[in-house]
């Protein structure tokens, strides 16, 4: 154990964690900044066209350069996988990895969620190659093309209805009799006549050479039990990342995201949230967003302790 006592320790080192870290060593805060996935989701986004600044940029690459900005100013995420927090009867956080016990004064915890994955062959080999989880960043590289959605709710209904203005087909995928995406949702679907729905279905395969070209179905559709096309978008939901919240009580919304105040601050003294991981910020899933929260962590943190 160091006997160190930071005054912070962010965990995570995605674009909120990076972020809050940036601001952290501005602030003049004496910071460490843990994460196991260094970037997070975002690597795996192979082009970004709605960060100020840059027309289209790679994941990885925007997120290097959050790397390098946060070790220009004296801090390099550490790689370490975070076993336990507890606070102590100082009020100190003692934070276990498997290299060392850290304390600190606060925390801002900026783990994010992990997309749900179908975990069928095809999958993994296959993203950023045809398969992608994020609608948002990469709608428009199928212009022109066929593509899936799988899913049944509201995210992969409205992703459905978006790719339409790219894609000139869409095909809706769902595992269940019944879409459970709100009316309005199923309306403006049921009124698309680039979408079309497939109930009761699941895709058990995902192949191609280089890129996505046929999946395959575990019953017969038109009968025949593959489709081919170009991409599948996978919305199936996320999960936020927060089992080291809940064993320390960090109060959770009813879906099971981080609630924060307009500071980013919990409800548990000395420990904040930033990014996707939290309720806050309408629950928009966008990097800006997620590096805003970190900033506003950040200035949460500095503004307890040094502005007592």
């Amino acid at each position: 154990m160091t006997n160190e006592i930071y005054d912070l320790i962010i965990i995570g080192a995605g674009p909120a964690g990076l972020a809050a870290s940036i601001y952290a060593s501005r602030y003049k805060l004496n910071h460490l900044l843990l994460g196991v996935a260094i970037g997070g989701q975002v690597n795996e986004i192979r082009s970004i066209e709605n960060w100020p600044g840059d027309i289209s940029v790679s994941g990885f690459n925007l997120l290097s350069r959050f790397v390098e900005h946060a070790k220009s100013l004296g801090v390099a995420p550490q790689n370490e996988s975070i076993a336990s927090i507890k606070k102590n009867e100082e009020s100190i956080f003692e934070i276990t990895t498997a290299k060392n016990v850290y304390k600190t004064h606060t925390v801002i915890m900026a783990m994010g969620t992990e997309y749900r994955r179908m975990n069928i062959p095809g999958e993994k080999e296959f993203i950023g190659k045809g398969v992608s989880y994020c609608a948002t960043c990469d709608a428009m590289f199928f212009k022109n093309k066929t593509v899936c959605v799988v899913g049944g709710g509201n995210a992969a209904v409205t992703v459905a209805l978006n790719l339409t203005d790219f894609a000139s087909k869409v095909y809706l995928i769902y595992r269940g009799d019944r879409f459970t995406a709100e009316p309005v949702w199923l309306e403006k679907m049921a009124a698309n006549p680039k979408i079309e729905a497939i109930k009761n279905t699941n895709i058990i395969e995902i192949k191609g050479d280089k890129k996505v070209e046929k999946i395959i179905l575990d019953k017969a559709y038109n009968d025949k039990t593959y489709l081919e096309l170009d991409g599948v978008f996978v919305e199936i939901g996320s999960e936020p990342g927060v089992e080291l919240a809940q064993k320390i009580g960090v109060e959770l919304d009813e879906q099971k995201y981080i609630k924060v105040s307009a500071d980013m601050s919990t409800n548990i003294v000395g420990i904040f949230a930033a990014g996707d991981i939290t309720n806050g910020s309408n629950k928009f899933r966008q990097i800006i967003v997620a590096a805003a929260e970190g900033a506003i962590a950040a200035n949460g943190v500095y503004k307890m302790l040094k502005l007592k």
